[in-house]
């Protein structure tokens, strides 16, 4: 039977493209993740102003991961299994207290505005890019809320505010860019914005990792989350140091905010993919520090941070391998096995 172009054209727009496909699948298993881990915060708080912010979180996974379902449906792709509720014991004791979740939803919620921001621009079918365009105004709303919250209970712990300049002036010397010999400059604004981030990044993630470390109940898993935790303290050393040179205080630890509860909340699969996650993450705020930096040392010092974390992901990747937890994502097709057919 002869197909009409307006058939073959409504098939067309009908399908996802790769973008909007792998862009919608890990933000689906994102979600799930997130869904997980929220719901379990929500069964051990007490701070009212923190549970209203931590519900407003999981009512925003809930609704992302049903808009997701809805196109997915749409164009009937398969849907990923994500994260279930296999993946979380919500009877196990607590193993942070309140104010982390403060901290823990900062990082989700800057995480999701990099995901949501970096999708929308190459989204060119209407409900995928509604969706995300949708998506980053919700979680920059919930990282306002954090903040504001964070603000009151006195734990934000802002870079330090810098003086303004007396006037305009430019840069006229070579010097401007050594870090290692000779005159050495302060640090200016963006190179502190970085750090302090990247910080506040680092030390969320430690803390988190601690507690994960003492339910995982896999020996590869335990030793691969020991050694996310050794990074975490090398880098925050690392970045803390630069800041000291400078007469800049550090943002503090965050490890008393851990339990010494032993009963694990999550699966080893969740915690080993929520590490790759949380890893990644810096892969792209280190690469954004280095690109703001005007300093050799500081260049380099990304430079070797990154490669710490590359290596740490990769491995992360071969233990969800080795135990059949790590879903395919979608990928194109492979033209020359199809050939080989022949």
């Amino acid at each position: 039977m002869k197909r009409h172009k307006h058939e073959d054209h409504v098939q067309f727009t009908n399908q996802l493209t790769s973008a909007e496909m792998g862009k919608l699948w890990a933000a689906y298993q994102g979600n799930t993740m997130g869904k997980c881990v929220l719901s379990y915060f929500l069964r051990h708080l007490e701070d009212a102003e923190i549970k209203k912010v931590v519900e407003g979180a999981v009512d925003l996974t809930n609704t992302f991961i049903r808009d997701i379902k809805r196109i997915f449906d749409e164009v009937e792709f398969p849907l990923p299994i994500g994260f279930t509720e296999e993946d979380v014991n919500l009877e196990a004791p607590r193993l942070f207290y309140d104010e982390f979740y403060l901290h823990y939803l900062r990082y989700l919620a800057k995480a999701g505005t990099s995901i949501y921001s970096a999708a929308t621009p190459i989204m060119t079918r209407k409900d995928t890019r509604d969706f995300f365009v949708e998506s980053l105004k919700k979680t920059t709303k919930l990282m306002t809320d954090v903040h504001d919250v964070l603000a009151v209970k006195g734990a934000l712990g802002n870079d330090p505010a810098a003086p303004s300049p007396a006037g305009i002036d430019f840069v006229n010397r070579q010097s401007f860019l050594h870090g290692y010999f000779g005159e050495v400059r302060p640090l200016h604004g963006m190179e502190v914005a970085h750090l302090y981030d990247n910080l506040h990044n680092d030390i969320t993630s430690k803390a988190l990792i601690l507690g994960f470390s003492q339910g995982a109940r896999n020996r590869k898993v335990t030793k691969f989350l020991n050694r996310g935790r050794k990074i975490n303290v090398s880098h925050i050393d690392k970045f803390t140091n630069k800041l000291k040179k400078d007469n800049i205080a550090a943002p503090g630890l965050l490890d008393h905010l851990v339990t010494p509860s032993t009963v694990p909340p999550f699966s080893d699969k969740l915690m080993v993919f929520h590490k790759i996650d949380m890893f990644s993450m810096k892969i792209r705020n280190y690469a954004n520090g280095a690109s703001l930096n005007g300093r050799k040392d500081i260049g380099a010092l990304y430079a070797r941070c990154l490669l710490d974390v590359s290596l740490y992901v990769e491995d992360g990747a071969n233990i969800m391998i080795d135990n059949g937890w790590m879903e395919q994502p979608p990928i194109m097709i492979d033209r020359d096995q199809l050939s080989s057919y022949r």
